[in-house]
């Protein structure tokens, strides 16, 4: 069954995940590995979801704008944020992703699970656009199909460190919510992009009361040329 991710989906998402559940959550591995040698600088985190990469960039000096669909997503975000004490260096905004526009560019944009109600390559070269020159551009997005848990109905479906340990939504996400390391890359011109990494990669991780689900992630990042 196709699923369409517009507000009232993702609304529905937040609405039906237990209280506190993303409270501990981590940001995902890329994150950390891809931006550790990056200057702090302006970030954009498109598609925040529970906000654990936007507070982890924070609390690594950056200054975050963190956006979302869900202003349940957003409320939480925010309440993890201020408890992390870096709730003033994070500026939050409910905003369709399919439509929206920053006012300004970024020396970081990321996205880390995303799923907004449009074509998945679709959506990566839109917020490519927001990369300042100089600046990085980091995708991680999920990789369906083969023998993962995401071909097999376990649709996790959540926004950042969230899109780990989704539970079991019983949506077979559609081909437009996935890509590939080769499909990304091709739709960032060389000409104007360095790309440092291209990975497919397998990862097991722990959900619920300690089940294994194993993920397939794509992880690309490239540099603006100047």
């Amino acid at each position: 069954m196709t699923q369409t991710f517009d507000q009232d989906f993702w609304e529905r998402h937040w609405e039906q995940r237990p209280s506190g559940s993303t409270a501990a959550l981590p940001a995902n591995p890329y994150v950390g590995r891809e931006t550790a040698e990056l200057p702090p600088g302006t970030a954009l985190d498109a598609g925040c979801g529970g906000g654990a990469e936007a507070i982890w960039l924070a609390t690594r000096g950056w200054q975050v704008t963190a956006a979302d669909i869900s202003a349940r997503a957003l409320a939480g975000a925010r309440e993890r944020a201020a408890a992390s004490g870096v709730g003033e260096d994070i500026r939050w905004v409910e905003a369709d992703l399919s439509h929206w526009e920053p006012d300004s560019r970024f020396e970081l944009v990321m996205t880390n699970y995303a799923h907004p109600d449009m074509p998945q390559l679709e959506f990566y070269a839109r917020i490519a656009e927001w990369v300042a020159p100089g600046g990085s551009l980091l995708i991680v997005g999920h990789l369906h199909g083969g023998d993962s848990a995401h071909s097999h109905g376990h649709g996790t479906h959540g926004h950042g460190a969230d899109g780990e340990a989704g539970e079991a939504s019983g949506h077979q996400p559609s081909a437009e919510a996935s890509a590939t390391a080769a499909g990304i890359t091709a739709r960032l011109d060389p000409d104007d992009w360095e790309v440092v990494t291209a990975e497919e990669l397998a990862r097991t991780v722990r959900v619920g009361e300690g089940r294994a689900v194993s993920l397939r992630d794509v992880v690309v990042r490239a540099i603006r040329r100047m």
